[in-house]
């Protein structure tokens, strides 16, 4: 995965969102341009207020620029199996790499944990190149220039988390611009550190003993011996580089300190240039458990998984599932107000620039359900479940009851008003059919009978007013019977349907009539959501089309448009929100959780229909499912029919 580009230093243009890649140390991330700028970082945390805002104000935005001083091109790859990122700069006279890394905060792992920092190492590798180095750190999303001095070789920047920039011993200072001029000979290294948190620059660490024991940690994350056939079949399999990148990057998205993933490190990078639709996704959704564990799991990463899944139990305990928020911040607390920068431009022009989230208030009762498919999912693979976990999900379970019946914001949550989305339903049907099945292989007890009944009312209503038989398909609301919902797709993966239904094969059918653009991806919905404008293809709802074709037994079709979607990554393996059809730019937060989640979990499947006996939980009834554990649903196929 490289790429290579030219590019005149004179007259640079924003880069496409694909040109980024991104460094981090479980705390927070930084997003590094080709033409080797960091263009967005925010200290101390993920969601904390950036210190470089260019992706987000090209004039004023801030950056930490080093690259050739005259005409180059370049090209950047990870080193393998790791979140530390080469930029090769190729000139007239001569070429040098730049390799960005943070040392990873993990104190399990490191007896003497190295500074919180962005660590930089030019290395010259043929002829002599002048380079330039110039860091413009801002405070608070740009909207406060810091004082920045110079002593010694450092440059101090006056900022709530001080900032010290090391190894700058000649500079020139303008306002909060340090810029440095330098020439690197063949064979020679030169590094640069910003730590954050310090007072003075960290004396007596080893730079290159730093970047070792970093690429060790990836490595030895990524490594992880697999102790299943399909783990093996996968991480050894067609698509392993594409599969051990999207774990590499949904780690970098794990807090260190609470397990919590966030669904992007950036906020509104726009879903349509020069639209509107601009979020801040540097939060974590709840929804999110269900398809985080599930993907941790299957590629090895029990222990991030288990955690995540008591963080998110612990807030099942902590609030009542009528004042459970969609999502919240990676410590637990409640997510800001969402508040409009107008002081930025926005990332080529796309404004508003947005902080916090207003759908931290909706209800989004598709929730529900993910949280208890999470549990269900976990327990299933042999952990335990304790009492006290079972207390908070049984407690939801009875709040499902009460309320499946009423109208709620969606997966999508839109900014209109709110209507009887089929896939909340769907997924209200999966949090009793979860509670009921756990109820019946473990120790634990709950009204099972009221249960059953409230499980067959949600699947009368659905099959009854969430599927239109003229078009042969499931919709989008009851509300809407025309209009079209790529979470149709969904239904036959909870159990909900056997894929062999013909209701089921009629909606990926229309889906793909509907839905799918010409280069083969998938839009999310049709009709009104309340916000202007348009958006890309959502990337996550193509992965979710694979899965229904693979699980289908249409395993040729799934294979030739999973190898079309990866065809969309950027050169370093990444995925954004969403693909602008018309050209192939990435579009919205990234690297985006949900379109790394799906790509694994499209591998799982198809290798999983494939392979056939691979021992690994694939919904019942699926191609090839006769073999595996499925779920109870398939019991209740006819009664409910």
């Amino acid at each position: 995965m490289t790429s290579t580009h030219s590019i005149d230093h004179e007259s640079q243009s924003q880069p496409p969102l694909e040109a980024y890649g991104i460094i981090g140390n479980l705390e927070t991330c930084a997003h590094v341009s080709r033409e080797g700028s960091i263009d967005w970082c925010c200290f101390p945390a993920v969601d904390s207020s950036s210190v470089f805002t260019k992706i987000l104000d090209w004039d004023d935005g801030g950056s930490w620029c080093i690259q050739p001083a005259t005409e180059f091109s370049s090209k950047h790859v990870y080193l393998e199996d790791t979140n530390v990122l080469k930029t090769t700069f190729e000139t007239d006279v001569g070429r040098v790499s730049l390799t960005d890394f943070m040392p990873v905060v993990d104190h399990s792992y490191n007896t003497n944990t190295p500074p919180r920092a962005i660590y930089r190492r030019i290395s010259g590798e043929a002829g002599t190149v002048d380079l330039t180095v110039e860091c413009s750190p801002v405070i608070d999303y740009a909207r406060a220039m810091p004082d920045v001095k110079h002593e010694g070789t450092a440059v101090i920047v006056d900022h709530p988390d001080q900032l010290v920039l090391s190894s700058m011993p000649s500079v020139s200072l303008k306002r909060n611009v340090a810029t440095a001029s330098l020439s690197i000979d063949a064979g020679e290294d030169r590094w640069f550190v910003l730590e954050y948190g310090s007072t003075d620059p960290t004396d007596g660490i080893s730079h290159q003993d730093v970047l070792d024991e970093t690429i060790e940690y990836w490595r030895d994350w990524a490594h992880l011996e697999n102790e299943t056939v399909f783990q093996r079949a996968l991480l050894e399999g067609p698509w392993r580089e594409y599969v051990i990148r999207s774990s590499l990057v949904l780690k970098l998205l794990i807090s260190n300190e609470t397990q919590a993933i966030c669904a992007a490190p950036t906020t509104s990078l726009p879903e349509e240039i020069g639209g509107v639709r601009n979020w801040d996704y540097r939060y974590n959704w709840l929804r999110d458990s269900a398809f985080t564990t599930q993907a941790l799991y299957k590629t090895g990463h029990k222990q991030e998984a288990r955690a995540y899944l008591d963080w998110f139990i612990e807030l099942c305990d902590e609030y009542d599932p009528e004042t459970l928020q969609p999502m919240y911040g990676l410590r637990g607390e409640p997510v800001p107000d969402e508040e409009v920068l107008d002081h930025l431009s926005g990332y080529r022009g796309s404004t508003p620039v947005r902080t916090g989230n207003a759908a931290k208030e909706q209800r989004q009762l598709d929730m529900y359900g993910e949280i208890v498919e999470a549990v269900y999912e976990t327990s299933r693979r042999g952990e335990m479940l304790r009492p006290s976990d079972w207390c908070a999900i049984r407690t939801l379970v009875e709040y499902v009851c009460r309320i499946w019946d009423e109208p709620d914001s969606g997966i999508w949550e839109v900014r209109s008003d709110p209507q009887h989305f089929v896939y909340s339903k769907v997924m209200c049907w999966v949090a009793l059919d979860r509670a009921i099945e756990i109820t019946e292989t473990t120790r634990f007890d709950g009204p099972v009978d009221r249960w059953r009944e409230e499980r067959s009312a949600i699947k009368r209503a659905v099959l009854k007013r969430g599927y239109n038989e003229s078009m042969g398909s499931f919709i989008r609301s009851f509300d809407e019977q025309s209009k079209l919902d790529a979470t149709g797709l969904l239904i036959p993966l909870t159990g909900f349907l056997p894929f062999e239904d013909e209701r089921v094969q009629g909606t990926i059918e229309t889906t793909m009539q509907r839905l799918v653009t010409d280069n083969g991806l998938v839009q999310r919905y049709e009709g009104r959501d309340g916000v202007a404008g348009d958006e890309g293809a959502f990337l996550l709802c193509s992965f979710w089309l694979i899965d229904a074709l693979a699980l289908s037994g249409r395993t040729e079709e799934a294979v030739s448009i999973f190898e079309n979607v990866l065809s969309f990554t950027n050169p370093l393996g990444l995925l954004s929100e969403e693909i602008d059809p018309s050209t192939g730019m990435h579009l919205g937060n990234t690297p985006q959780a949900f379109s790394h989640i799906g790509l694994i979990n499209s591998a799982l499947y198809i290798e999983s229909v494939r392979r056939e006996a691979v021992p690994e939980p694939i919904p019942r009834g699926a191609a090839g499912s006769d073999v595996l554990e499925g779920t109870a649903s398939s019991r209740d196929q006819t009664s409910e029919r």
